[in-house]
């Protein structure tokens, strides 16, 4: 979701079992199975678009064992496997008998594959009740997929976008105000902005007429975001953008810090494991650190919402389409680092999927778990991602979907997606088509972006303003006080939610 842009994107079994063991350990004792051949790609995803058109959703959990088995056979045959001994068990620290289920699970596989676990398990999950697996057999599936303490069996690496429409770029989701293609979500560009679209603010930051719409200045006033961390899931950030590097502390920006992960495996294999760093080789995740929290500098370039924040960058994925193995498994071991880290109280991400994750649903309701105030893009896309309302992990409960609209107005953004979901918007754009300033992937370099992307960095970075200025609070009411001070409230639009929050009035 970056630029003017975000994109996000887009038989049958019979198993019979019974119990040989007094604890959780199910055996097979007879399975009958569809062995015909898998379902062709085209079939497993006109089900998936049907389900989409539908619904606005889909769940692996809905369809057969024959169908999911089938794309697991399309899909290297990568499993994940949640587990639990209820649907809210996701926790291995809360969870008493986790390695204990996780053990008779494996033996199972084990057993049905005829294969040592070392040669099928890819990964254990040390926070939360999940593994991966690799699975060849429709019997494994079935059993698996009947056991009591299986929460969900997924393919863990069928990539529904790329499959749907193969002829196609399925990440050319945006254009940059520059007219430059920037499939993904991902772009370099450096534009210099229009004189109506920023004021300048000692000691010498530009602000954007976005923050201004908002009464972010105002807000500044009684809160800068001191002593809040931000968590950003994204792309990483640019070691270029030293206003993001070692001048974070700069002109009217002092006492904070800034740190970067790195978990995203540039890797087709599963089995990889080392990542290829913390630094943004796609531009998207500097704009959103940029967006929420930049120095209030003296370099000309523009000042973020809570330029006295501290931020926690995660480069969890390459770019903004979380289809596959290792985008998914990146955006999971970030949210439940940010989880476990005390000193981050939100969470923004500007990426997404067209449906359900189990893993990545997984994570998120750990951090929640911990308190976390979770931001997501409700997804910004061309026709090719049209057909889907609000996009996960935006569409969960755990999350406060944001959206863009257009300046003066309760019209969506070109692009962005709207529903019942969205709880906030952000004004990203003008009628002269431009979008909101930030600071450049490069150094001394300013750029535009849009979409539903900046829109939820910039309300990240309005929800530290508050939090900063009532850092007793909880997530509850930092969330309440900012719908309170909402353009709809008490109300709440049914395609916008509660509107464009008075960032001046939120502070008070």
């Amino acid at each position: 979701m970056r630029k003017n842009y975000l994109k996000l994107f887009a038989a049958a079994s019979i198993v019979m079992f019974v119990s040989c063991s007094d604890q959780e350990s199910e055996k097979p004792h007879e399975l009958t199975i569809n062995t015909g051949e898998p379902f062709a790609i085209s079939e497993i995803n006109a089900q998936i678009q049907n389900s989409l058109d539908r619904k606005g959703d889909f769940n692996w959990k809905q369809s057969s064992d024959h169908f999911v088995w089938s794309a697991i056979h399309h899909s290297e045959f990568v499993v994940s496997v949640g587990f639990g001994s209820s649907s809210s068990d996701i926790d291995r620290a809360k969870s008493s008998r986790a390695k204990a289920m996780e053990n008779d699970l494996l033996t199972l596989i084990a057993d049905l594959e005829n294969v040592d676990k070392r040669e099928f398990l890819i990964i254990s999950d040390p926070v939360l009740n999940t593994m991966d697996v690799i699975i060849k057999s429709e019997n494994t599936i079935a059993a698996l997929r009947k056991h009591k303490n299986v929460r969900y069996v997924e393919p863990a690496n069928y990539r529904f976008m790329a499959t749907r429409n193969p002829d196609a770029r399925p990440a050319d989701w945006s254009t940059t105000s520059s007219g430059v293609s920037s499939g993904s979500g991902c772009g370099y560009e450096s534009i210099a902005l229009a004189p109506p679209d920023f004021t300048t603010i000692s000691p010498n930051a530009k602000v954007s007429w976005t923050l201004a719409q908002h009464n972010v200045p105002q807000a500044w006033n009684l809160s800068t975001g001191s002593g809040v961390g931000i968590g950003i899931v994204d792309t990483g950030i640019s070691p270029e953008q030293t206003l993001l590097g070692n001048s974070f502390n700069s002109g009217g920006s002092s006492g904070r810090t800034i740190q970067k992960f790195g978990v995203y495996v540039d890797s087709a294999w599963p089995w990889s494991t080392g990542t290829d760093g913390f630094n943004d080789l796609c531009g998207h995740g500097t704009s959103m650190a940029s967006a929420a929290a930049s120095p209030r500098n003296n370099k000309g370039l523009p000042v973020g919402v809570a330029y006295n924040a501290n931020v926690v960058s995660y480069r969890a994925a390459s770019n903004v389409v979380l289809e596959g193995y290792h985008e998914q498994e990146g955006v999971k071991k970030a949210f439940t680092a940010l989880g476990n880290n005390a000193g981050v109280k939100i969470i923004s991400m500007s990426m997404g999927h067209v449906f359900s994750v189990g893993k990545i649903s997984d994570a998120i309701k750990f951090a929640h778990s911990k308190g976390k105030l979770i931001f997501c893009a409700a997804g910004t896309s061309t026709n090719f991602t049209t057909f889907v309302g609000v996009i996960f992990p935006a569409t969960m409960n755990e999350v406060i979907a944001v959206t863009g609209v257009k300046e003066g107005t309760y019209s969506k953004c070109d692009d962005c997606h709207s529903g019942g979901k969205v709880e906030f918007t952000v004004a990203m754009q003008r009628t002269s088509g431009n979008t909101v300033p930030v600071v450049s992937y490069y150094d001394n370099q300013s750029d535009y972006v849009g979409g539903s992307s900046v829109a939820t960095a910039t309300t990240a970075g309005m929800a530290a303003l508050v939090w900063s200025r009532y850092p007793s609070w909880t997530r509850d009411q930092v969330l309440n006080r900012l719908r309170q001070s909402s353009h709809f409230y008490p109300s709440k639009n049914s395609q916008f939610g509660y509107g464009n929050i008075n960032a001046s009035l939120a502070v008070q």
